[in-house]
């Protein structure tokens, strides 16, 4: 989906929740749209101050569901205590594996079409339909462990 699809998209789904879309709303829809990494309610709130500096950290953390709800942003929790977040640019169809670097804390998603597979099929021996599913791997990084630096820590 197109960054202005998406943004529309966003509009249409405030609308039908009765909210606003506010100029604040929308910054952090920008800003959001706009990381091509994995960020911290925290992080977004940075960033989408750089675009309108009145957002609130408040309107963040009500927005941040909205647009879970909305499937525009995936949430991800790693057991970290802190919730990640990122832009859902392939739909809320797609399929993703998340592999967890426990040595320099990043997260990295990566196209799993087995997954859709994997759940109709254990849920069908069920009797279940799936709704939603996640593949999370935790790993170490194989360059630190061998130089003692890892080039992805940032």
């Amino acid at each position: 989906m197109s960054i202005p699809a998406a943004r529309e998209s966003f509009r249409k789904f405030l609308v039908q929740k009765g909210l606003r879309a506010t100029n604040q709303r929308l910054a952090i829809f920008d800003a959001a749209f706009a990381q091509p990494e994995h960020f911290t309610a925290e992080q977004l709130l940075d960033y989408a101050r750089a675009i309108d500096d009145s957002v609130s950290r408040a309107t963040v953390y009500r927005t941040l569901p909205i647009m879970t709800e909305s499937a525009l942003l995936r949430e991800v929790d790693i057991g970290s205590g802190e919730k990640f977040y990122r832009p859902n640019r392939e739909g809320s169809g797609s399929h993703v594996a998340q592999v967890v670097c426990v040595d320099c804390d990043r997260i990295f998603e990566i196209s799993a079409p087995f997954m859709e597979w994997y759940g109709s099929t254990v849920s069908s021996k069920l009797n279940l339909t799936p709704i939603s599913q996640r593949l999370q791997v935790s790993a170490h990084c194989n360059v630190l462990r061998q130089t003692g630096t890892c080039p992805r820590r940032g």
